[in-house]
């Protein structure tokens, strides 16, 4: 009886120990806590549509005013023109 007592002692012991080993090399490593020489760099990259630029929007508005005054103005001339009509009848009256 004593020697299984002595068994279940010491396997309680090394697994005491190797909890106890396994929790300090985790908190060993933990760069949180303490003062540590080491550095976090977080890069962090952005991509944009096209179509999300404000410029291309200014650009796409300014083409669209030019081409609608180019509309509107296209069909009238410069000088105004007027046209004057003459009409003759002949009457036969006989």
């Amino acid at each position: 009886m004593k020697q299984l007592i002595k068994t279940v002692t010491t396997k309680i012991f090394l697994s005491m120990l190797a909890v106890l080993a396994s929790v300090s090399f985790a908190l060993a490593q933990d760069s949180g806590s303490g003062s540590s020489s080491s550095s976090v760099t977080t890069t962090t990259t952005e991509t944009q549509t096209w179509y999300a630029q404000p410029w291309v929007w200014i650009v796409a508005a300014a083409v669209f005013i030019l081409l609608l005054v180019a509309l509107v103005r296209g069909g009238k001339s410069r000088d105004s023109v007027s046209v004057t009509r003459t009409t003759t009848t002949e009457s036969n009256d006989a």
